[in-house]
């Protein structure tokens, strides 16, 4: 079975532009990275050209994968200053307010701009102008906030609502709600700059001087050395079997290919109920899990069937914006369980972010899949990958089927989670958290396969294919 050519992405907009690409003769990596470039209009309070990411690329003519590590990096390399304290804020996740840091010192390196020109430099067909456009002109307009987007958005007021963020965010002081006009101002600016001269301009040119100076005039020590410096690099695949398929992807923080390799091999055959304790037991999280699971992925796939699946976050958004051009920067070393303040200047931050291809026996492709979540990518993935490759769900079905997420020993299920696998849980001693709705805890898959493609209805997103 072929897949199809088109890309799922976390917002109809998103997944549009991609398709636009495609339609324009664009390869996976084309589609993959206008995409990316659109989720940063569509989805700022999820990602941005101030974040970084990852990067999976399947190539049909030699059948090799790649994993590509773009994601933010320890500044400090100039080494002629010292960063300020961060500026402590709470972020609610539920009830429970969260301890988090923003503010100039907040600020990695960012790797975005540079990981989509690799991304096409490698892969792309298409002039990098006509790849960056229809970002562009997403942003000249504004884009409609997803109800599902709308919903995350008063836990996040207190980074997201300084400097350019309070006229965006809440325009005349009320908070967007679903269906309102996000809009940022200056963003297509960026864009067009970045068209023009390339995303070596995030580094050291016109935007790349913004960012420093404008990190540094917010406390930050990140210099000009630091994003000279940065460069784009080339992880391990590692892989895992699972229903007589071969899932490719990096190391991740999740340990994601690394709990599929220990599955048990007769997970097809095992009892739903019984299945559901294995999951649980190889998912369980030991310690804090609480991070809001501030990522967006998209996914990509053409008609020659190479596949591009790329995962970006921009961390809650550090309050640091590039004056007039409606970029925010980062904020991932106010993330403590990615920062432990022992790295090196110029060392990657650690990331949960695992996008993934699936091939078949032949080594051709079967799924190209990615997600949003945090800790729950991995349960996420696990959900989706079985649902397609060893129950043959349609790609929607598998997306939307309802997922377990395990803390210490409380399993989190969504509200239609099956009854019987519920009390199996229990009987194997777990503490069973059914929410009452579906929520974007429980991550967020875009995927194309064989059977179909999708965007996760929990974050809003949608899925556009060429035919």
């Amino acid at each position: 079975m072929l897949v199809p050519a088109g890309v799922a992405a976390g917002h109809p907009a998103t997944a549009e532009v991609g398709l636009r690409v495609l339609r324009m003769g664009g390869t996976a990596a084309d589609a993959g990275v206008a995409a990316a470039l659109a989720a940063c209009v569509a989805e700022t309070i999820f990602t941005g050209l101030g974040g970084g990411g990852f990067a999976t690329y399947y190539e049909s003519s030699t059948g090799r994968v790649t994993c590509l590590d773009f994601f933010v990096a320890m500044p400090g390399l100039d080494g002629d200053r010292k960063a300020e304290p961060m500026t402590p804020i709470a972020v609610r996740f539920g009830e429970v307010p969260l301890p988090y840091e923003i503010g100039g010192a907040s600020v990695a390196v960012p790797g975005l701009p540079a990981g989509c020109g690799e991304i096409h430099s490698r892969w792309g067909a298409l002039p990098w102008a006509d790849v960056v456009a229809p970002a562009a002109e997403l942003a000249r307009t504004g884009v409609a906030m997803p109800f599902a987007h709308a919903i995350t958005l008063p836990s996040l007021i207190e980074a997201m609502l300084p400097g350019q963020g309070g006229p965006a965010y809440a325009p005349g002081g009320r908070l967007l709600q679903g269906g309102d006009r996000l809009f940022h101002a200056g963003l297509a600016d960026a864009l067009e700059i970045i068209a023009a001269e390339g995303p070596a301009t995030c580094y050291t040119g016109k935007l790349g001087a913004a960012v420093v100076e404008s990190v540094r005039a917010d406390g930050g020590a990140l210099g000009p050395l630091d994003l000279s410096a940065y460069q784009v690099l080339e992880r391990a695949v590692t892989t895992a079997e699972l229903a007589g398929h071969t899932v490719h992807g990096r190391a991740d923080l999740n340990r994601t290919v690394q709990t599929l390799r220990g599955l048990p091999p007769d997970l097809a055959d095992l009892p739903r109920p019984e299945r559901a304790v294995v999951l649980a037991g190889a998912l369980d999280v030991r310690g804090p899990d609480d991070r809001l699971g501030d990522t967006t992925n998209v996914t990509a796939v053409d008609a020659a069937g190479n596949a591009c699946v790329i995962t970006t976050t921009l961390g809650l958004g550090s309050g640091v914006w590039l004056p007039g051009l409606g970029v925010h920067l980062n904020s991932m070393l106010g993330e403590g369980e990615l920062y432990s303040g022992e790295l090196a200047p110029g060392e990657r931050l650690a990331s949960m972010m695992c996008p993934l291809v699936v091939l078949d026996p032949d080594g051709g492709l079967r799924l190209a899949i990615g997600s949003a979540g945090a800790s729950r990518i991995r349960s996420a993935l696990l959900r989706t990958l079985i649902g397609v490759l060893v129950d043959s769900l349609d790609t929607p079905d598998a997306v939307r089927a309802p997922r377990l997420h395990p803390v210490d020993d409380i399993v989190h299920v969504e509200p239609h989670f099956p009854v019987p696998e519920e009390m199996a849980l229990a009987e194997a001693g777990y503490t069973v958290n059914r929410w009452p709705s579906r929520s974007h805890y429980f991550g967020g898959v875009s995927a194309i396969g064989a059977a179909g493609a999708s965007g996760d209805p929990r974050r809003g997103g949608a899925a556009r294919l060429t035919g």
